[in-house]
């Protein structure tokens, strides 16, 4: 079974592929680029002509929306036509814990996948850990200025590690019975910013704040990294933490997988180098 990873060089995507490749799996691993490795093919969702060669033999596929796009529905929803036809029968959707079927973004996306595939999953994972680390903008910022900036005020958020959720998603594009159902995946513990930012600083001995602002300064702040409509979403989402939206703790990640998802603590101590010199 020959299983179609798309967005492979991702925070996500890297890790499923890489996972499914240590299980003996084939895996094609489509990105943009069409790096990571011999096993790769060039994919890109708003160029339907990387589709077919993408899709060929596939049986399986784990499904990375576009990155920035507000409605990823236009160019997913026909890609999900084509995958059937060509033979495609399981799909793994990464969502977002605040994005519901038949919603915005993602979300007409999830609720299109069961109608298309007999088999199906969608993962709906809450903010990542991996936010605080590499290029995202909260990252660079931590590096820069040694703060967090957001519109979630005192909102708390189960962050969750990547490696969980690709763990999840292993199992949910190979086991033998298909999920068919979405999973709601955070970590095991509920954290303000404050509570990040302090965790950030104990572990890296260097001073980190979270500085809280309103949802129309949110979007300026990430206006400059990404497209304007995708920021004011980013920003209307920091509002619905604020209102407790991501206050929740879910079984999910051990439930699927046998064992506890990673704490923020644990991810952060492993991490600390990634936070700057104190």
């Amino acid at each position: 079974m020959t299983v179609l990873v798309i967005g492979a060089t991702g925070t996500t995507g890297s890790r499923v592929a890489d996972r499914l490749r240590a299980d003996g799996r084939a895996v094609r691993a489509a990105s943009r680029g069409a790096a990571g490795g011999p096993d790769g093919v060039r994919f890109d969702w708003l160029d339907p002509s990387t589709h077919g060669a993408a899709l060929h033999g596939v049986e399986s596929v784990y499904l990375v929306p576009p990155v920035g796009v507000l409605h990823p529905e236009e160019a997913m929803l026909p890609f999900l036509e084509r995958a059937k036809r060509a033979g495609v029968r399981r799909a793994v959707l990464l969502s977002s814990s605040q994005l519901a079927p038949g919603g915005p973004a993602t979300g007409a996306v999830h609720a299109a996948l069961p109608e298309v595939f007999g088999e199906w999953a969608v993962l709906r994972p809450s903010w990542f850990m991996q936010n605080f680390t590499g290029g995202h903008v909260h990252a660079e910022s931590i590096r820069a200025e040694g703060r967090i900036t957001t519109a979630a005020a005192a909102g708390r958020v189960a962050f969750i590690d990547a490696g969980d959720i690709a763990a999840v998603a292993v199992r949910a594009l190979t086991d033998r019975t298909p999920h068919n159902t979405d999973w709601i995946l955070t970590g095991p513990g509920a954290l303000s910013y404050d509570d990040v930012a302090a965790t950030i600083a104990r572990v890296s001995g260097r001073p980190v704040r979270h500085r809280a602002v309103s949802r129309e300064r949110m979007r300026e702040h990430l206006a400059g990294t990404l497209p304007d409509g995708f920021a004011a979403m980013l920003a209307d989402l920091d509002g619905l933490i604020a209102g407790g939206a991501e206050d929740r703790v879910t079984g999910a990640v051990e439930q699927v997988t046998g064992r506890p998802p990673r704490s923020f603590e644990a991810f952060a101590a492993a991490h600390a180098g990634a936070f700057g010199a104190p």
